[in-house]
């Protein structure tokens, strides 16, 4: 028989109940690793200790600013340690961390600024311009710009404003953290994409990036000291919450200001990268790179992928090169990714490479953190699990957003039924897994049919001439709407409309085959999803 008493009486202290928060695996690390390599961008290269004391800096250094507890902290940085550091600082004195798109224009920014209500702003000098423009058209009271400048890739300060490291000099390295009271305190303020009207602000607290962070190293099989590659814009989602992840296993955090094959396969080579996240079209840069922007490399490389459902072609090639992939899906809205096509080697063990490439293509299980994930008809009624009958990813657990910052309206619309409304439509296995079928906007019906545009682009993926194919629907007198693809050719590579369509028409019924091809570079956003709202405008 077990201890059993009456639990009248008992309650949380101080001793048994300690506020969920990201922050303490900092603070942990710096004890438990403090000359274990934390952060490495070229000759820039921190360990524990010297990481946690700079992050205390920063944090001191904007409580001097006039930062007060709850006040929103902006950052427009590339992914580079400044941009990692502003994640543990900020938050350390109480604010919150407002990491944006340096893709954006200047309205939007202004935006973001007037409606997170920026106090500070920590910039990069190549995205100066924008910061100041967007300033001036605010129509509030405008931040504090900081630039934080990079003299190893050449852009340097420009002496208007304060400088990073000056603002650092003003911080006391012992500033003693200012830990949340409460883990449903605000963490950390992302806007959407914004595609269609303003872009909505997503708000995080500490308890759901906490348990990302745990689940995400259960679901990644990471032991101690991994090294990462941050490929994952840190504006996008914080970089999947993988910054806070790093020191809770000791690892080094691999910065990189500009994306590219070589970029990747030289960290691989030179620091011993073992993990990063992207979306399909790095796995593309990998696949397609050229052979002197190659390195070798003896270890298998663990690579989550999201953003869209990479083509199995893709998958089928990238894992002959000692790449690992694992598909995985999320949102803004829930910090990231929040299912897993876990691996089950008992039932797919046996099957061919384009078997393997076709399950992993799949969005799969919720991930440990999450308590519920699967798809919903519009009565909020379990699909059948068939693999045919579509529905909406709905999704439950920690690691979804507080809300909207000032939308009542649309967080009380996206939380309708006790679950979070992806607006993804899918399809759901026997065995559960989930499979993206398309964005409920992306679906095209013709003649009455539902076409996925993910299984056609999945299809043109397969040809050996193309990179990259996004299909959209076109407007027809007959059918009401047929599909039009979009094809981003390899380098040299060459092949005609009517021979693409020949090439879909062997695996897809007529119907679903496009009816036009449009050779050219397809518009991406910076964390590499294509455009699609772009391209619909040319057909």
């Amino acid at each position: 028989m077990g201890w059993m008493a009456d639990e009248t009486g008992l309650d949380k202290c101080t001793a048994n109940f300690v506020p969920l928060t990201p922050l303490s695996h900092l603070q942990r690390a710096a004890k438990v690793f403090p000359d274990h390599l934390a952060v490495s961008y070229g000759k820039h290269r921190k360990t524990y200790a010297e990481y946690f004391a700079r992050c205390s800096q920063l944090a001191s250094a904007l409580t001097k600013q006039g930062v007060q507890s709850g006040d929103v902290v902006a950052t427009l940085i590339p992914n580079l340690p400044a941009q990692a550091e502003a994640h543990f600082g900020v938050p350390a004195c109480g604010a919150i961390v407002n990491t944006i798109n340096t893709r954006l224009d200047v309205d939007t920014v202004a935006y973001i600024f007037d409606h997170g209500g920026a106090k500070v702003v920590l910039v990069d000098p190549q995205f100066l311009d924008l910061a100041e423009a967007a300033c001036a058209q605010m129509k509030g009271e405008a931040p504090i710009l900081i630039e934080v400048a990079d003299d190893q890739a050449g852009y340097h300060a420009t002496g208007k404003h304060m400088e990073y490291e000056a603002l650092l000099a003003t911080g006391d390295p012992e500033f003693e953290w200012l830990m949340p009271q409460d883990e449903w305190e605000s963490l950390a303020l992302n806007y959407t994409s914004g595609t269609t009207g303003r872009p909505k602000g997503v708000v995080y607290h500490h308890r759901g990036s906490y348990l990302m962070t745990m689940g995400t190293v259960v679901s990644w099989r990471m032991v101690l000291n991994p090294v990462f590659m941050a490929i994952v814009p840190l504006f996008h989602c914080n970089g999947w919450n993988h910054t806070w992840m790093m020191p809770l296993v000791g690892g080094t955090l691999v910065c990189c200001r500009d994306i590219t094959a070589q970029a990747i396969y030289n960290a691989i080579h030179y620091e011993g990268v073992t993990h990063f996240g992207g979306a399909p079209i790095v796995l593309n840069l990998l696949v397609n790179a050229l052979d002197e922007e190659r390195r070798t490399f003896d270890h298998t490389v663990e690579v989550f992928t999201a953003g869209a459902p990479p083509a199995p072609a893709t998958l089928a090639k990238i894992e002959d090169l000692g790449f690992n992939v694992t598909q995985v899906y999320g949102l803004t809205e829930t910090y990231g990714h929040v299912t897993e096509c876990l691996w089950n080697n008992d039932s797919w063990g046996d099957l061919d490479k384009a078997g393997t490439a076709a399950i992993k293509a799949r969005q799969g299980v919720a991930m440990p953190m999450m308590e519920h994930i699967t798809v919903l008809d519009e009565h909020m009624t379990q699909v059948p699990m068939d693999g045919k009958t579509q529905g909406e990813i709905a999704i439950r657990g920690n690691s979804v957003m507080k809300g909207y910052l000032k939308n009542p309206e649309a967080t009380k619309e996206a939380f309708e039924g006790g679950y979070f409304h992806s607006g993804d439509i899918a399809v759901q296995h026997p065995d559960t897994y989930i499979q993206i079928a398309d964005r409920a906007k992306d679906i095209i019906i013709s003649g009455g049919e539902n076409i996925s545009s993910v299984e056609v682009e999945g299809v043109l993926m397969g040809h050996p001439a193309v990179s990259l194919a996004a299909v959209v629907a076109k407007p027809d007198d007959k059918w009401g709407e047929v599909p039009c693809a979009f094809i981003e050719l390899k380098d040299g590579a060459t092949v005609d409309e009517a021979e693409l369509i020949a090439f879909s028409r062997q695996t897809l019924a007529g119907f679903k085959a496009p009816k036009k091809v449009v050779f050219q570079e397809l518009p991406k956003t910076s964390t590499g999803k294509i455009q699609k709202f772009e391209l619909r405008k040319l057909v």
